[in-house]
């Protein structure tokens, strides 16, 4: 990377640092994935924890000095991004076909209130 060995050696340990960072931070979105308490945060902690990945790989990239790994992270970039597309497409229509549930149900209370004779649809 550098023609200087000292430089080089700094920058090492600053990208290892970096992992090592990255890597404690990590176990803190799987704990947030993990927790919850909504659906929506466990997708947000994935999707972040798919780019600290995408970050250590570009790090590694640069401690093991191969351009191949840059690559192999914008792979998973996209990879990453499409699984947060399915994850949020699937809470989607699980939250609307709870909503349209919620719905039907308070029309079958409504409807048989109305015949018991309890709700009146005329005002008086």
């Amino acid at each position: 990377m550098f023609t200087d060995p000292r430089l080089t050696a700094l920058s090492h340990g600053v990208l290892i640092g970096g992992i090592v960072l990255i890597c404690v931070l990590l176990f803190f979105c799987i704990i947030r994935s993990i927790k919850g308490p909504r659906i929506a945060d466990r997708i947000l902690s994935i999707n972040m924890a798919g780019t600290m990945i995408i970050t250590a790989i570009v790090f590694m990239s640069g401690i093991q000095e191969e351009t191949s790994l840059i690559d192999i992270g914008l792979l998973y970039a996209m990879i990453s991004f499409l699984a947060v597309v399915v994850f949020s497409r699937i809470y989607r229509g699980e939250y609307l076909s709870l909503k349209d549930k919620r719905r039907k149900e308070m029309a079958a209370q409504e409807h048989r209130a109305t015949e018991e004779g309890l709700h009146s649809d005329r005002d008086d």
